[in-house]
């Protein structure tokens, strides 16, 4: 990983929990939407700008055989929060 994508998926993730909280989501559910985001970001190497529709599926494939249905739920749900963020 560059440094530059380094720089910019923090400046990302500082936007997102910031969004989260000021949402108003309980701390247990910022915890679980910014760590699945986390998840995803690791997972494709901090390049989560530009995912396309098939590596989302290759992931939540990948990550549905290894965890629960409510384990995904939640990284769907926290990528879903910070695309509506932007």
């Amino acid at each position: 990983m560059t440094p530059s994508i380094k720089t910019k998926y923090n400046h990302y993730y500082s936007q997102l929990c910031k969004h989260l909280k000021l949402k108003g989501l309980q701390p247990k559910t910022i915890d679980a939407y910014s760590h699945g985001v986390r998840r995803i970001a690791h997972y494709f190497n901090y390049h989560i700008d530009d995912l396309t529709q098939n590596q989302l599926l290759d992931y939540f494939h990948d990550r549905l055989n290894s965890h629960s249905w409510s384990a995904v739920k939640l990284d769907l749900y926290g990528l879903k929060f910070s695309i509506r963020m932007f």
